[in-house]
């Protein structure tokens, strides 16, 4: 089965997977970027995981929105984007691909600097990190990057790598549902693919905000998990990217990609 039907039960089936360990692990988040932290500066990879990454993904800065940020992705030219899924031995490599939501926030930080300068950002599902590296080149303060995969954390060092950054502090905890850390931004590209996922995205995002006055940016382009749920209504369009047509073939016939500020109103919703 080649990487393209791959990817289609990424999309369709695996999610619902990923969705499920999203709302099964409920280890808090220490506010202490230093405690919350599984990699950082200096942080050495395991050498057999590195070389595997970097004989089985192809460093890239086209096809996508932000050809600023060099990235290991899973390409055409790649081996396991003909292999079969099964013979991936590390889970579904969700981060090895650049979600137009993604590209979205990512572009959108880098041609706006100032959403994110001197502020404290978290960048919530990272993949492969690159909204947390555009952040990094628009002078936040502090990035923390968040992701549930271990090895999306390990692919992160090594894009920050390519883009001559020092890593940023990771966390592969998930921090969905628990205290409301104290951030200047949150940033989150393709989370509303799972129905359970996107309530408990919506209320812990509400929560951040009501407790912390904290800024929300959404990506997403327009999956109908997104479009069709209530946190839409409170949504205001900030702007919108036409997806390069490379992207545009990988995702059946999404043409663009919509960043959002999330607004919830001031009356607490208990739905």
């Amino acid at each position: 089965m080649a990487f393209h039907g791959w990817k289609w039960l990424l999309l369709l089936g695996r999610q619902t997977t990923l969705a499920k360990v999203w709302n099964s692990r409920k280890e808090g988040l220490s506010l202490c970027w230093k405690r919350c932290c599984h990699w950082s500066t200096g942080k050495s990879l395991d050498p057999e995981v590195r070389a595997f990454l970097e004989e089985n993904t192809e460093v890239t800065n086209s096809g996508h929105l932000t050809p600023e940020i060099r990235l290991r992705l899973l390409t055409p030219r790649c081996r396991f984007w003909r292999e079969k899924p099964d013979l991936w031995p590390y889970g579904d490599p969700f981060w090895a691909i650049y979600w137009p939501g993604g590209q979205a926030l990512s572009r959108y930080i880098l041609d706006n600097p100032h959403v994110v300068k001197g502020r404290s950002v978290l960048d919530l599902g990272s993949g492969c990190g690159a909204t947390a590296i555009a952040a990094v080149m628009s002078g936040a303060s502090q990035v923390l990057a968040n992701d549930i995969d271990p090895i999306a954390g390990m692919a992160m060092i090594l894009n920050c790598e390519l883009n001559h950054l020092n890593p940023f502090p990771i966390t592969i905890k998930n921090i969905i549902n628990s205290e409301a850390g104290n951030w200047d931004l949150i940033v989150l590209g393709d989370m509303f693919y799972d129905e359970q996922l996107a309530d408990g995205l919506h209320h812990w995002l509400q929560k951040c905000i009501r407790t912390h006055q904290t800024e929300v940016l959404i990506g997403d382009p327009g999956r109908h998990q997104f479009l069709s749920h209530s946190i839409r209504s409170q949504l205001h369009k900030v702007i919108e990217y036409s997806l390069p047509e490379c992207t545009r073939q990988e995702n059946y016939g999404l043409t663009s990609s919509i960043v959002w500020s999330y607004q919830p109103s001031n009356s607490l919703d208990n739905s």
